[in-house]
């Protein structure tokens, strides 16, 4: 089978596509011809070196994969081969078979094409875990979007406006700032300078964010304190700007604010499958509905894995970067 794998840490440059054996698969697991991969910035950080699968998970790139059951496992009795499924691995997406625990995949719905499908798993899991329940928000409630375009922020925007919340959205460009407004956002900002801390006041009463989703980190620190009501919560997702700061743990101390930090790759088995449980209790109903969709920037042919890296790195993608395979 054809996989994508970094022969050395570096740039785009060092993806290759080489040929490896059909993974292995156990009595629960799935094996799944792959169709599509969505790109994650946890893909540009393994070929950097700096993000290293877990344990016993493939050297090959790819969390999100989108495809058809090719063979079971002896125990599975939820698919059967040509059943089309998504989901979310530890790694492996990046190639034309993965092994698949057959609790962590779902049913593709008949409205989504392969490439919607592999877009949607790491954004929704992890804006509905962060948004509903660490920070347990509810509607009327003010929330801070950052990098409002990338696939986190376009799922968080969606599923706020859904579930009632007021979403403030930063981002780059009036562009993308554009598009987050057309996915339900009350405001989106755009620049380095955006007054995110003035937009929560004037949609709270001047009390503040009931909460920050941010996937940029230390240089918005600061702000996300200001911008942050009594009891808040700082939901932290990513370090595009940066991992350290200087806290003024006087000003956390005062409005009794939490600090959240989430990941989804290095979590055990059994805690992915209660968030696919909720995935598909809470969010897959909405998609159903066509309440909330995958936001799709461009896909590539496998072929063209540099350029899909590239894209992303330069941070020019407004939603998800999808490989067809």
């Amino acid at each position: 089978m054809r996989a994508v794998v970094a022969r050395n840490p570096g740039g785009p440059d060092v993806l290759e596509i080489l040929d490896r054996p059909a993974p292995a698969i156990g009595p629960r697991d799935l094996l799944v011809r792959n169709f599509a991969a969505a790109l994650n910035r946890a893909d540009l950080l393994q070929r950097r070196g700096l993000y290293p699968p877990p344990a016993g998970e493939s050297d090959i790139l790819g969390l999100e994969f989108a495809g058809e059951v090719a063979e079971t496992g002896s125990e599975v009795r939820s698919f059967r081969k040509g059943d089309r499924v998504f989901g979310l691995v530890g790694g492996g997406a990046y190639a034309e078979l993965i092994a698949v625990p057959g609790e962590l995949a779902l049913p593709i719905p008949d409205t989504l094409s392969f490439e919607a499908a592999a877009a949607i798993p790491e954004a929704f899991f992890l804006a509905e875990e962060a948004l509903f329940v660490l920070a347990g928000l509810e509607a009327g409630q003010v929330v801070i979007v950052h990098a409002g375009a990338s696939g986190v922020g376009m799922a968080a925007i969606q599923l706020g406006a859904a579930r009632g919340l007021r979403v403030i959205a930063t981002t780059r460009s009036p562009e993308k700032a554009e598009a987050c407004r057309s996915l339900g956002a009350t405001e989106a900002l755009h620049g380095r300078d955006a007054d995110f801390v003035g937009a929560a006041r004037r949609l709270s009463g001047d009390a503040g964010a009931d909460a920050v989703l941010d996937l940029v980190g230390a240089s918005y620190w600061e702000k996300n304190l200001q911008a942050l009501q009594e009891g808040g919560c700082l939901l932290l997702l990513g370090l595009l700007g940066g991992s350290r700061v200087e806290a003024d743990l006087g000003l956390i101390l005062r409005k009794r604010l939490r600090i959240i930090a989430t990941r989804l790759r290095s979590r055990s088995r059994e805690e992915k499958a209660l968030l696919v449980e909720r995935f598909r209790q809470s969010v897959l109903p909405l998609i159903l509905e066509g309440r909330i969709r995958p936001v799709i920037d461009r896909i590539f042919p496998l072929e063209e894995v540099r350029a899909a890296h590239e894209r992303m790195e330069a941070n020019l993608n407004v939603g998800k970067i999808v490989l067809r395979l």
